[in-house]
């Protein structure tokens, strides 16, 4: 079969101890059976390791950061377009999405880069400062949360939390606190790193369960695999994982979905207790970082958002494997400082 030459844009090239899912992306691209992928990287730091993956990536451009705003990220795009002709462009960062998703059918239109993402309604309504309403909504568990912007704030929901309790980044970073001190400690840990505001959830205790799903924003769920984590960073990061039959917690995944219309790729973070109740920690507006242990589940979703994207209609997959496992590593590149110099000096590096 002849696939279909095209070229898609990439983010999230950070592939470090806390890793984008750009490469785990790339990966899942090149292996598709429809499309020969040429890959345009796109970065933000000048050491992002995917930058130097010449196998995986053709091309790379640097963007400007996130709080440049879409007016900026715009006229850099329109730059890159007269350089290139990308089909497909896939952000993977929760904080640039909403740059995205406001200029996505400027994109289109004008630029000829389509995109598949959720709608800012979407985007806003699953942000973990907003999760208790979204239990509500669509009649899921949640850990009870509370939003704050003074650390004096901690000492207050003492009377309604009990130690230990999670204190959160809005996009990032989670840490487990047993006491008043280390729960300002990582207060002002997050919001030199974030910003505000901070949000201090229930700790619930129990396995952690990850799915990797994708939605067509017409309320079908087109593919979901479920993980259980085996290897925990000090970050909180699945450093392996393992596919599961848990026909609850799929059941729970495709509901959220459907019920939401959820478009494009995303994933979902429960603690399961004992009890055998599934408490929805956050929904990621994007592809994990394990993404890729989709493929050896026998599900391509990032194949699968590519056609969408195209206008294709995709039927959802009817099946995966159970007891496939991922292990992460870490390994030393060779580069010249020459290539660093380019990407650094220029914004741009082709291999």
């Amino acid at each position: 079969m002849n696939k279909r030459k095209i070229t898609v844009a990439v983010t999230g090239l950070n592939n470090i101890d806390s890793p984008g899912p750009g490469i785990p992306v790339i990966r899942a691209l090149k292996d598709s059976s429809a499309f020969d992928v040429r890959i345009v990287g796109l970065s933000y730091e000048t050491l992002e390791p995917g930058i130097y993956m010449h196998e995986l990536v053709d091309k790379v451009y640097q963007l400007p950061l996130p709080t440049a705003g879409s007016a900026m990220l715009k006229e850099r795009l329109q730059y890159i377009v007269s350089q290139e002709k990308i089909d497909v462009l896939i952000p993977n960062f929760d904080a640039e999405l909403h740059n995205f998703i406001k200029i996505q059918h400027e994109l289109k239109s004008e630029l000829g880069i389509a995109t598949f993402l959720p709608s800012h309604e979407q985007f806003e309504e699953r942000h973990k400062s907003e999760l208790n309403k979204f239990g509500e909504k669509y009649d899921i568990k949640v850990p009870e949360s509370h939003i704050i912007n003074q650390v004096s704030e901690i000492k207050k929901l003492e009377d309604d939390l009990d130690y230990p309790m999670v204190i959160k980044g809005r996009y990032y970073d989670a840490y487990i606190a047993s006491n008043y001190e280390q729960a300002s400690s990582y207060f002002y840990k997050i919001v030199a790193k974030w910003g505000y505001p901070i949000i201090v959830q229930e700790f619930v205790t129990g396995t952690e369960v990850n799915v990797t799903a994708i939605g067509d924003g017409k309320g079908r769920c087109i593919g979901a695999v479920t993980m259980r984590k085996l290897y925990i960073t000090d970050k909180g990061k699945a450093w392996s994982g393992v596919s599961l039959e848990d026909d609850k917690l799929m059941e729970i995944s495709r509901r959220v979905i459907e019920n939401s219309r959820w478009k494009g790729g995303c994933e979902l973070e429960f603690i399961k207790t004992k009890k055998d109740e599934y408490y929805l920690l956050e929904m990621n507006p994007r592809f994990p970082a394990w993404m890729y242990l989709a493929i050896g589940c026998g599900q391509n979703h990032a194949e699968a958002l590519v056609k969408m994207a195209l206008g294709e209609d995709v039927k959802p997959f009817a099946e995966y494997k159970s007891g496939k496992m991922f292990i992460r590593y870490a390994y030393d590149m060779i580069v010249d400082i020459s290539e660093f110099q380019q990407i650094s000096t220029t914004g741009e590096y082709a291999r």
